[in-house]
């Protein structure tokens, strides 16, 4: 498609860009969306209703199990052309924040490193009862371990539903929005939040703010331009249109 000159330029020139993704952005390596996850022996259950305290508290072997297969799917994908145009652009940038929805780590493994997991990841844990990380050399797969410092189960480090965003990360997340001058939304159906409020916090404070996505969501019409194609072809474009030729 047709990258605008307008954007082309900005990205050129911004010296601060924040950045927010989405589920989208994972799919395009072969990772199922949250809810595309339900397939073979986990059809028969909601996502919803697997990820949240009182699953973990009524079956916590259920649930650890299929965060176990979460990570294999995970594990088997690799990032893809638009995970690395991003770990290239905050090469090229001096103030850089990436702000991802995903839980799967791709971002870090494409060379990301100012990278701010909004809703946790899925190969890091902590403790269900005293909320501190734990340290797993190797996760089992059958059931959760025990808290080397309570005996509390260990539990994903994930936002579940019902939980709010880890403070620190959403504080970080918000200032990056608010000091940039360009905001990309890639891969994000826009309707979860209180992640889908930084683009707007992004675009009040000033920044010129674009949306990446397949097709419309739940920000079409909000932000400054609207590009809908997959951003594993769409990124490497634009960049080569912005910089030359990328790696």
């Amino acid at each position: 498609m047709q990258i605008p000159d307008t954007l082309i330029e900005r990205l050129r020139k911004a010296q601060r860009v924040a950045v927010l993704t989405g589920a989208g952005v994972s799919a395009e390596s072969g990772v199922p969306t949250f809810r595309d996850a339900q397939t073979g022996l986990w059809a028969r259950y909601d996502p919803a209703e697997l990820a949240s305290p009182d699953a973990f508290r009524a079956n916590p072997t259920l649930v650890w199990q299929w965060y176990a297969y979460r990570r294999s799917l995970v594990e088997a994908a690799a990032p893809n052309p638009g995970h690395l145009a991003l770990a290239d652009l905050e090469r090229r940038v001096a103030d850089f924040t990436l702000i991802t929805q995903n839980v799967d780590g791709l971002h870090r493994r494409a060379g990301s490193q100012n990278v701010v997991e909004l809703h946790g990841n899925l190969f890091r844990y902590r403790c269900f009862s005293d909320d501190e990380p734990v340290e797993l050399t190797t996760a089992p797969p059958d059931a959760p371990p025990r808290c080397p410092r309570c005996g509390g189960l260990v539990r994903p480090d994930v936002v579940w539903f019902g939980e709010l965003l880890p403070p620190q990360a959403w504080r970080t997340a918000v200032a990056a929005a608010e000091r940039c001058e360009l905001f990309l939304c890639i891969g994000t159906s826009g309707v979860v939040r209180p992640a889908a409020d930084l683009p707007l916090i992004a675009r009040s404070a000033g920044a010129y703010t674009v949306e990446i996505n397949i097709a419309p969501g739940a920000l079409d019409g909000l932000l400054d331009l609207h590009l809908y194609a997959p951003s594993g072809r769409l990124l490497p474009a634009l960049m080569t249109a912005a910089f030359g030729h990328t790696p």
